[in-house]
């Protein structure tokens, strides 16, 4: 057996395929994480793990099986854990591509310091803070069976007070580089009498952008609050949203609450123009994942309001078995498929990149203003990523537009002091990245870049999140005990701000900080 690890893998797995096409190993192992005679799989990287159970540190294998990678893994206490990593071989491939540099080995990370258990912003973190967390309440007004924040039973005893929240947002900003997008999450932070309080001090402290992660509750029942909300500082309401029907909401929610996401979007849309929504469906495997291309419709059909879709694939944050755990789980590559089956006619899985990959856009941005963008090295398993150009069934994939790994590519290479040398560049090279085929839209999206590059206006980034004719379609796959991999932990630039000065890591925040702070 051939053992890759890091980049190599990339490299030479088309090895591997023609080796397994050749001939099936067959094999009696000592190695824990196998059984006596079974197939012997590809390893296709080592990294370290946790038990679910204890949450201590053990070594974990990523193997190929059939198509699909499983992570498996053996605490000395507790026995043998296996579980669905990655729903696609193939697609693995294409987005470890964008790998920005060799994964460093993972047993120097076990040796050097306590990490996950104690994990904070350290030195061997490689992505800075691109988007922020701070939990202002433990409350929350529903109660449903599906929450990662375990909100059902907050009192409120444990809210921080304005100033700690006003601590928190500075460690935030004096970060390097300074952290530009803030969340507001709980709980339910629409349950706080000072919420427009603590926004105002947000924007006053230089945050950019500003979201609010809610259920829309408030929202629907309260008209006067969602006019509040749109004379406040709010760019976005990260509101959840698990169908288009009442089905996933009982089983998810425990009652349909359909309704009262169509009537908070019909509150934003009389109070606006602003903030837009982005809609968070919680993925179930066999609960929703069959409406996925509802979902998009329906957002298409409200994009005047609606900006954007974020799946987010369930994550186990208590114990369940492995059975019910492979029946229920689904992958970043499960939600691509199953979506392109649901909209054939207008995205391809080719259409999704993974969030890396728009890291040359941003280091542009940097030779610009050095050290003011962050350093955006994210795993490429932790999430992708499209737009839809148009509206309603003339909406295209932004790919239909340009091939857009040249079009990063190229504006990754362009010098933001030569003005001159970037126009003649861009008119030389953009024809050929240029898919001429629907050029109203891509008038448009042109319209974007060269405010975005020639004007050095991240306004013109900001109007891919608010213009009437682009939907963002995104998916972030957050992890849990039985699926932790710390190669990806260390490259996360999702944070939480939390007490004493903290910034931790959003998947290590969930697992194990959740309960003992908010």
């Amino acid at each position: 057996m051939i053992i890759l690890t890091g980049s190599p893998a990339i490299l030479f797995r088309f090895l591997l395929h023609s080796m397994r096409k050749a001939c099936i190993l067959f094999t009696v192992m000592n190695v824990p994480c196998f059984r006596e005679g079974v197939i012997r799989m590809d390893v296709l990287r080592h990294t370290v793990s946790i038990c679910p159970v204890c949450l201590k540190r053990i070594p974990a294998d990523i193997i190929e099986d059939r198509g699909k990678l499983y992570m498996v893994k053996q605490c000395p206490s507790h026995g043998r854990f296996r579980d669905l990593y990655w729903g696609d071989a193939e697609s693995y491939d294409r987005f470890m591509a964008y790998s920005n540099d060799a994964m460093p080995p993972t047993r120097d990370h076990q040796a050097a310091f306590s990490c996950p258990e104690k994990c904070g912003l350290c030195n061997r973190h490689k992505s800075s803070t691109v988007f922020a967390n701070i939990d202002i309440t433990d409350r929350c007004n529903q109660h449903c069976p599906v929450c990662f924040a375990d909100s059902a039973g907050g009192t409120g005893e444990k809210d921080p007070p304005l100033d700690e929240i006003a601590r928190r947002m500075d460690a935030l900003r004096q970060s390097d580089p300074p952290c530009d997008v803030l969340q507001l999450s709980g709980g339910e932070p629409t349950i706080r009498n000072d919420l427009f309080d603590i926004l105002k001090m947000a924007r006053e402290k230089g945050f950019v952008q500003l979201q609010i992660a809610t259920n829309g509750k408030k929202l629907a029942e309260d008209f006067t609050f969602a006019r509040k909300m749109a004379e406040s500082d709010v760019d976005t309401i990260y509101m959840q949203f698990d169908g288009t029907t009442p089905e996933p909401y009982h089983r998810l929610r425990g009652f349909n609450g359909l309704p009262q996401k169509i009537k908070a979007i019909e509150n934003v849309r009389r109070a606006g123009p602003r903030p837009n929504v982005v809609l968070v469906p919680t993925l179930v495997k066999g609960v929703n994942d069959h409406q996925l291309g509802d979902m998009v419709r329906f957002a298409l059909d409200h994009i005047d309001v609606v900006r954007g879709i974020n799946f987010q694939p369930v994550a186990f944050t208590g114990r369940i078995s492995e059975k019910r755990r492979l029946a229920a789980r689904i992958t970043i590559p499960d939600v691509i498929f199953s979506l392109c089956s649901q909209m054939a006619d207008i995205i391809h899985p080719d259409d999704f990149l993974p969030i890396p990959a728009v890291r040359p856009v941003l280091d542009f941005f940097d030779r610009t203003n050095p050290g003011r963008y962050p350093r955006m090295n994210t795993h490429p398993l932790c999430g992708a990523w499209t737009f839809l150009i148009g509206k309603g069934s003339n909406a295209v994939p932004l790919s239909k537009l340009f091939r857009i790994p040249a079009l990063i590519r190229e504006i990754g290479e362009w010098d933001p002091e030569k003005k001159g040398h970037m126009a003649v560049t861009a008119l030389c090279r953009l024809p050929r990245i240029i898919r001429w085929n629907r050029t109203k839209n891509m008038l448009l999206f042109l319209h974007l870049i060269k405010e975005a590059v020639f004007r050095r206006s991240m306004d013109a980034v900001s109007g891919l999140f608010n213009n009437d004719r682009i939907l963002f379609l995104g998916m972030m796959h957050f992890q849990d005990p039985y699926n932790l991999d710390l190669a990806r932990l260390e490259r996360c630039c999702v944070h939480y701000s939390t007490g004493e000065n903290r910034i931790v890591p959003f998947c290590a925040h969930n697992i194990f900080f959740r309960k003992s702070t908010i």
